[in-house]
């Protein structure tokens, strides 16, 4: 009896000695069990209808993508005292890192072209699908359009009546150049109308929880006569933007500088600028939208990762005259008082 339990004791050290080599483990139990009389470890697991399956995994891609942000010990109180409303959101947890009046409800402008895009993305079957100029795009006269860089500034060729081009390019000139022609004609492409492609917007909005949200068109310009009606906040753009990541061609052509877009049969040419000033400024910078009306006030989002490209933030400022100045401090702040864990 004493060298058995000898044996029994000898066994166990090296039981914990090696803890690592579960292989070795699992014969040790077997082991142990058969000298005690007890049933196997194998057996009762068997003998159970809805046992689960042991894991012997002790690493996987679910557990990192679970990091969330922390912040750090005595790090102060932090403001963005040029924008009247602002937010920063974690886009893998939704985690916010920093708000400032980012619920209330506010004139966006052209920010609301990234939500345009993300519907158009997820009801459209190819980027190259072609999309035919209707009349009622051609009767757009207010702010930029293709071939006018800037509102009442035209120095390229407009849109033609049944001209023909891909979501691709019409997606460009949209996000690029924040034309609002551009925007329009991918609407009236998805839904048939601009007032069904709206409807589409707010009864989407209402399912995503946006309750600080309501659009007018999928431009972002506000309806005369009806501007209170044309709203969304920080906080809901700032869901937009994370909604939209999942769509990394969109983010490919807001880092492109310059482009020409070319109609299908080859007879037109467009050229079409970003307007992201900090374009090949900011490390790792994904994109921005920017937006302006005289009752949006200049506005912007974006979206930038870390140098691992695993951690993606997004920040919002609204009506803020230092916009891309804020958004750099916004994005420097957030790596620097934040750890992921």
């Amino acid at each position: 009896m004493k060298k058995l339990l000898f044996l029994l004791v000898l066994i166990g050290g090296v039981y914990y000695v090696l803890p690592q080599h579960t292989s070795l483990k699992v014969k040790v139990n077997a082991f142990i069990d058969t000298v005690t009389g007890k049933k196997s470890r194998f057996e009762e697991r068997s003998s159970e209808k809805k046992a689960e399956p042991l894991i012997l995994a002790t690493e996987s891609r679910a557990k990192t993508a679970g990091y969330r942000p922390i912040l750090k010990r005595d790090w102060g109180v932090y403001a963005v005292p040029t924008a009247h409303a602002a937010i920063i959101m974690d886009a893998g947890s939704g985690d916010i890192l920093f708000e400032q009046s980012a619920h209330q409800r506010r004139q966006i402008a052209s920010l609301t072209k990234v939500y345009t895009a993300l519907l158009v993305m997820q009801h459209i079957k190819s980027l190259d699908e072609v999309v035919t100029i209707p009349e009622e795009i051609i009767d757009i006269t207010d702010g930029t359009r293709i071939g006018c860089p800037r509102s009442g500034f035209c120095t390229g060729t407009r849109l033609q009546l049944g001209e023909q081009l891909t979501v691709r390019d019409l997606l460009k000139a949209a996000l690029m150049n924040s034309t609002n022609d551009g925007a329009s004609a991918l609407a009236v492409h998805v839904a048939g109308s601009m007032e069904n492609f709206v409807k589409m917007m707010n009864d989407h909005a209402l399912e995503l929880g946006l309750t600080d949200s309501h659009f007018c068109t999928p431009s972002g310009l506000e309806i005369d006569g009806r501007e209170a009606e044309c709203y969304s906040s920080a906080h809901d753009i700032a869901r937009i933007t994370v909604l939209a990541l999942k769509y990394p061609e969109l983010w490919d052509i807001m880092r492109i500088e310059r482009d020409t877009i070319t109609s299908v049969d080859g007879q037109y040419s467009h050229e079409v600028a970003n307007t992201n000033q900090i374009l090949g400024q900011v490390p790792n910078l994904l994109g921005t939208k920017t937006g302006f009306t005289p009752l949006a006030g200049y506005s912007l989002l974006a979206a930038v990762s870390d140098y691992q490209g695993e951690r993606q933030i997004v920040a919002v400022v609204l009506d803020d005259q230092s916009r891309w100045e804020s958004i750099r401090s916004m994005f420097d702040w957030s790596y620097q008082a934040y750890e992921w864990k």
